[in-house]
């Protein structure tokens, strides 16, 4: 995304929020409801939603005395990065949808989305542009075919139809979308526009799931839906090269990812726990042949020169709980194969997060969320080598790592409806050992959030 002071994009948000209501987060999972069948409302034929978002952060300089190519810049800095999609659906038949999603961006993130493993917004993508341009994010089909059960109806969300189906159900997805459309979802802590910022408290940091540089890939999902269990599988196509902005369009370079979702009552209270695990077939580079490579050749290690045709695996759990009426909690645990590279997603091999949301309903705000959350990420003996001789990962990379620690992230947000249609947000990250460096930072970033949202009725 793009350096920026004034951006048209801005304009068209306003457009955007005067026209339409707010409605549910982009990510969200659409609550459903029981009812008698024959009893919901028809289906929507079509549909024609939108979103805008505007981010701005700042931070307050980053202490160290060397900067490698891949570091936080040692000065204070701001950037502000804009985003404005359109969601345009079609439902042709029962169960069926089909949704496209061109998406205007703007923008760079701090240090050209550099600098932390745990990268600092999930607005400011690994390219960035200082004048806007468009892409297509989504375009896809989707069929829910009913197995039996009681019936449910369904909410719309920004592309998702409302609608009713049974319980016991079959979802098959195919198209352009993301990985974490149907993957490693949470309902407190998986949407950048809406809760919290950070890439390793938003999404699972040891998940190198499919994806271009603007997070988007091609593939298909089946989702079956029995009881309190769904199983959810898939294949996706991987960028030709590490953190590339082009897909393999012959799957040469692929990902299988599978998915066991738990749904249980607690308290009288649904949790939701997630075991999700992928296998990713791609020219990884292997640290420890890198390092052989810069050895023998008195060089700095580079992955690019030792990049093999080779598996790479991983597996997380994602558990969240609603404790209250208004509060929940939420955990996030992986675990990846830390011999090979990151390709697609950062730079972690272990990782663990924690955190609660609240609604503000105690003071009287109950449209209003406060977040607090932590994550602490951490690197394979392989890859500290690889960075204490120079190596560079895809987002981190000191020149050396004199002084290896954990990278430790706090983020805290308020989410303030303004309008009906409107929220502002304030955020707050704190980073000890950024990129795993102990010899610098820690490093503290401010952000304001501007988000609207919404459909037709």
């Amino acid at each position: 995304m793009g350096h920026l002071r004034r951006s048209p994009a801005l304009v068209v948000a306003a457009v955007l929020a005067g026209s339409v209501p707010l409605v549910a987060r982009a990510q969200a999972p659409a609550p459903v409801a029981d009812v008698t069948p024959g009893s919901a409302k028809p289906e929507a034929i079509w549909a024609l939603n939108g979103q805008a978002t505007v981010v701005d952060q700042s931070d307050f300089g980053v202490p160290g005395g060397f900067r490698g190519a891949n570091s936080l810049s040692p000065a204070k800095q701001s950037r502000e990065t804009v985003d404005l999609t359109l969601y345009g659906g079609l439902n042709p038949w029962k169960g069926a949808e089909i949704w496209i999603s061109p998406e205007i961006d703007q923008g760079f993130g701090l240090s050209d989305t550099l600098g932390t493993a745990g990268f600092l917004s999930g607005e400011a993508y690994k390219v960035g542009q200082a004048t806007p341009y468009i892409r297509l994010q989504r375009l896809f089909f989707r069929q829910t075919l009913d197995l039996g059960g009681a019936g449910e109806e369904g909410e719309a969300d920004l592309f998702t139809f409302a609608g009713a189906h049974t319980h016991d159900r079959l979802v098959f997805t195919a198209g352009k979308m993301g990985v974490g459309d149907v993957f490693d979802t949470n309902a407190y802590a998986h949407d950048p526009r809406g809760d919290f910022l950070n890439w390793s408290i938003i999404d699972t940091g040891t998940f190198d799931y499919a994806a271009d540089a603007w997070g988007y890939s091609y593939g298909a999902t089946l989702e079956w839906y029995v009881g309190d269990w769904t199983l959810r599988g898939g294949g996706f196509s991987m960028s030709k090269v590490p953190n590339g902005e082009n897909l393999e369009s012959n799957f040469s370079q692929y990902e299988l990812v599978g998915e066991l979702e738990r749904r249980y009552r607690l308290f009288g209270r649904e949790g939701k726990l997630h075991l999700t695990a992928f296998e990713n077939r791609a020219r990884y580079g292997d640290f420890a042949a890198a390092l052989r490579e810069g050895e023998a050749t008195d060089s700095t290690p580079d992955l690019a020169l030792v990049r093999r045709y080779r598996g790479h695996a991983g597996a997380s759990l994602d558990w969240e709980q609603p404790v209250t009426d208004d509060a929940g909690v939420f955990v996030r645990a992986g675990y990846a194969d830390g011999h090979q590279q990151a390709y697609e997603f950062t730079d972690i091999d272990r990782t663990a997060a924690f955190g609660l949301s609240l609604q503000g309903k105690r003071w009287g705000r109950p449209d209003d969320t406060v977040g607090v959350a932590g994550v602490v990420n951490d690197i394979s003996q392989d890859f500290r080598a690889y960075l204490a001789a120079g190596g560079l990962g895809i987002l981190i990379g000191d020149g050396q790592l004199p002084h290896y620690q954990t990278e430790r992230i706090l983020e805290t947000y308020y989410s303030l409806k303004a309008t009906s249609f409107a929220h502002v947000s304030l955020d707050y990250q704190y980073v000890q050992n950024p990129a795993y460096d102990r010899a610098r930072g820690p490093v503290s970033v401010v952000g304001v959030r501007l988000h609207v949202q919404g459909m037709t009725p």
